[in-house]
């Protein structure tokens, strides 16, 4: 028998939660336009924790986080937010990386795959 999915928040083009067994996929978190780096990454980190309780997880539960930056000159700024954050103990796999987001006024972008 497949395992059931379930979305929340489900819209044409994409969900900001799935849940496949007992794994949480995140859609992109983005913080306001217009703050700093470490503005943009505290507002995407409050929605990652707002999403991962409505999923019935926690950032203790991470798996794995992926963080773009528009530009890697701001990863020093991103990770003084990120390392008050993380769960330190429980800290998840992580990779950092440079794009284009989906708008020039968005400097962070956090994707989050958590266990239940």
């Amino acid at each position: 028998m497949a395992t059931a999915i379930k979305r929340l928040h489900a819209g044409p083009r994409m969900s900001d939660i799935v849940i496949h067994g007992d794994t949480v996929y995140l859609s992109g978190q983005v913080g306001k336009p217009g703050g700093s780096v470490a503005d943009q990454t505290r507002d995407a980190l409050a929605t990652v924790d707002k999403l991962l309780a409505e999923a019935g997880s926690h950032k203790s539960k991470i798996l794995q986080t992926i963080i773009w930056l528009s530009d890697m000159k701001d990863f020093a700024e991103m990770n003084s937010v990120w390392d008050k954050w993380v769960d330190g103990p429980n800290a998840p796999a992580r990779a950092t990386g440079e794009a284009k987001l989906a708008a020039p006024e968005y400097l962070v972008e956090v994707i989050v795959t958590a266990g239940l």
